[in-house]
């Protein structure tokens, strides 16, 4: 009778678990007794766990057992914080941790040593800890949508990186750590508080694409027009009024850009000194005549 009373009990249950709001997968899968490493998706590169948009305040203790999982995605949840356990997965190739609301990540993040691709854009960190540079093979950083106002300078440590996105934080200037990078094909500084682009950005040998829009730049420096692998320059919504003579060096550079996901020169929105808007509305190549006649008139 007993035992009768629990398999009807046990039902009312199973149907009221039904009825009721959906579980994240994750709980949904414990509740069914159902191991932790069924959540894996085991693709033909990576073995991937997704939890993304599942509410989560805190990450659940299994998760820093799955020791096999290479591509994690914990986006768009409310994390206030990454336990130091995340050192534990050390094959991690994919990490992304955007869209959470992280104040600081740990130390442990450079136990890492695979991570090639890390997310951690739209959260509230304020500094970036040293230990991230111990991770030598990463190769794209979005740390956008934050309030960093600098970096270590044990970033010149990061060699293979090749895509680094600083947007929607707080720099005044552009960190010198970032002149180290030599593999940086891509850097996107736009929505801080740039107030000049170092001389040193000629460091920076292999940058195709270059976005400064939205910051207080007045001038740009006479050696950024050496970086000749640029073929996207952004420096709208700035302060310009003029542009040095040698800008028609940029030879890459294939047109005036008006549309922000073409390539080209992107300098709407400047108070360009006169004739520089009559000139650049007449296109690149006229803009580029009048810079090198200019210069050979000095």
């Amino acid at each position: 009778m007993g035992t009768e009373h629990s398999k009807n009990e046990e039902r009312r249950s199973m149907v009221f678990l039904r009825k009721g709001p959906k579980l994240p997968a994750w709980e949904d899968a414990l509740l069914a007794g159902r191991e932790p490493k069924s959540l894996l998706k085991r693709g033909l590169r990576y073995v991937s766990l997704s939890l993304i948009m599942k509410g989560m305040t805190s990450t659940p203790d299994f998760l820093w057992g799955l020791h096999e999982v290479q591509k994690l995605n914990l986006s768009r949840n409310q994390l206030v914080v990454i336990p130091p356990s995340l050192g534990k997965l050390d094959r991690l190739v994919v990490l992304n941790l955007g869209g959470n609301c992280l104040k600081c990540l740990p130390k442990e993040i450079g136990l890492l040593r695979n991570l090639k691709v890390l997310f951690v854009n739209m959260n509230c960190l304020k500094e970036v800890p040293a230990e991230l540079s111990l991770c030598r093979k990463l190769e794209v950083l979005s740390l956008s949508h934050n309030c960093i106002s600098q970096l270590p300078l044990s970033f010149t440590d990061l060699t293979s990186l090749r895509k680094l996105n600083l947007s929607n934080n707080r720099f005044v200037q552009i960190p010198l750590c970032i002149f180290a990078l030599r593999s940086l094909d891509f850097l996107h500084l736009g929505s801080n508080k740039l107030e000049n682009i170092a001389e040193s950005i000629q460091y920076l040998v292999n940058l195709k694409i270059f976005i400064v829009e939205n910051n207080n730049i007045r001038s740009l420096p006479r050696s950024l027009c050496y970086v000749s692998t640029l073929e996207l320059l952004n420096v709208d919504y700035n302060a310009i009024q003029t542009l040095p003579d040698d800008l028609y060096l940029l030879r890459r550079l294939r047109r005036i850009a008006w549309n922000p996901m073409d390539k080209g020169l992107h300098i709407a929105h400047n108070p360009l000194s006169r004739p520089l808007p009559e000139v650049v509305e007449g296109g690149l190549d006229v803009l580029f005549n009048y810079l090198r006649d200019k210069k050979e008139h000095n």
